[in-house]
């Protein structure tokens, strides 16, 4: 197996055959590593840009909160099913030509976005995001590790895993600032993006194609879930780990905003950016730091984080303390961060290579409905409940994931050991 191949399988995607005569001129390799790079951060960008926005839409067009949830709840809802559809297309047709595609998308959401009069077009313009958002980010990470340059495979790969998370960071972090401190943060913002994303197709129009064409592009369209049977008794270990992770995301992505307008009354930019910022910046940051650390424990360790953080949680709504607040997000991000990418970590060696495509779109699909589908009832149940029983009840669905998944991990870690030892 050659270098290429090997990174490939280390990363979940799917071996194809690089393209060895471009037929025409294309960038230097480095200068399509380093574009790509940026518009895949980019992309993340994008979607944790809107965040610290809604609560201004909301206050300017006064919708109700459970509309709030559905602008976020469809952007996982979208982004999930073109991931069921559209994942595996640029195995068949080339990356370039799906990655196209998925930014061209990404543009119009942009432009719906700059030019939205009322809630109806935030939530048609997430819905295209979702879309744009799917083709391009499975396509990404696949393209990164395959332009990377020979001797630097492992960073494609880092790429390729940390920048979905620590673009909506930096998206909803530095959203947050131009609201704070600009006049029309709206226009600021998604005009910046249009133009970056106009940039990243040129980028990927001039970089080279890296798969040769091949048959069974419309069959790859039929949505199929299959976990290879090596991997299944880890899959169904691993998910309540996801469950519990994602769920977290959800709380301080999509929520966090009315979590800091109704409970602490805040109207601050600033304030909702760092906030929807910290979990995902301190996920991305624990997954890289932790990832030379046994797997199996990280799993553990990360969703003991994941219960301090929804505790916390807990206690800042209750307690009405901003500082507790964030202290969750960190505390919490770390945990996501850790549980995730070690599971990960655990899953990828277990499926036969012509079969991880199939394996991580199980995974994906458990990630965005733990992402989008709590957040959707949970807008639903603050009209009826309130927010702060909401936050309560959602932080315990989150815990409880989370104590299942370390018992499950701590019985396949026990069946390990028992195995290993000699009979």
């Amino acid at each position: 197996m050659s270098t290429l191949e090997e990174t490939l399988s280390a990363t979940g995607s799917i071996p194809v055959r690089a393209t060895r005569v471009p037929s025409r001129r294309t960038l230097r390799p480095v200068a399509a590593f380093v574009g790509s790079a940026l518009a895949f951060v980019a992309v993340a960008f994008s979607v944790g840009a809107p965040s610290p926005l809604f609560v201004l839409y909301q206050h300017e067009w006064g919708f109700a909160d459970w509309m709030l949830t559905v602008a976020f709840a469809i952007y996982a809802i979208t982004l999930l099913v073109t991931l069921l559809i559209a994942g595996s297309l640029s195995d068949h047709i080339g990356r370039r030509p799906v990655l196209i595609g998925g930014l061209g998308l990404i543009i119009v959401a942009m432009v719906l976005f700059l030019f939205a009069q009322d809630i109806g077009w935030i939530i048609v313009a997430r819905a295209v995001q979702g879309v744009g958002t799917g083709a391009a980010m499975a396509t990404f990470t696949a393209y990164l590790v395959e332009l990377a340059p020979e001797r630097h495979k492992k960073l494609g790969a880092v790429i390729g895993s940390t920048a979905p998370v620590g673009g909506i960071a930096l998206g909803a972090f530095v959203t947050g600032l131009v609201v704070q401190f600009a006049a029309d943060p709206t226009v600021w913002i998604f005009s910046a993006l249009a133009v970056t994303f106009a940039a990243a197709l040129l980028v990927v129009v001039g970089s080279r194609e890296t798969v040769d064409g091949r048959p069974g592009a419309v069959r790859s369209l039929i949505p199929r879930l299959l976990i290879p049977r090596p991997a299944q008794r880890e899959f169904l270990g691993a998910l309540p780990l996801l469950i519990a992770a994602w769920m977290l995301s959800g709380l301080f992505i999509g929520l966090a905003p009315s979590i800091v307008r109704g409970v602490f009354h805040l109207e601050s930019g600033l304030v909702n950016g760092a906030v929807v910022a910290l979990a995902p910046a301190v996920g991305a940051t624990a997954g890289l730091v932790l990832s030379r650390f046994p797997a199996r424990m990280s799993t553990i360790w990360g969703s003991v984080a994941l219960i301090l953080g929804v505790g916390l949680t807990v206690a800042s709504v209750t307690a009405d303390s901003l500082w507790l607040l964030f202290l969750a997000s960190a505390v919490g991000g770390g945990g996501f961060g850790a549980a995730f990418s070690a599971s990960l970590r655990i899953l990828a060696p277990l499926a036969p290579t012509h079969q991880r495509a199939e394996l991580f779109a199980g995974v994906y699909l458990v990630n965005y409905l733990a992402y989008g589908v709590p957040a959707l009832a949970a807008g639903e149940l603050i009209g009826v409940v309130g927010l702060v029983p909401t936050v309560i009840w959602y932080s315990v669905a989150i815990a409880v994931a989370a104590v299942v998944g370390i018992a499950t991990q701590l019985m396949l870690l026990r069946t390990r050991r028992s195995q290993a030892q000699p009979v």
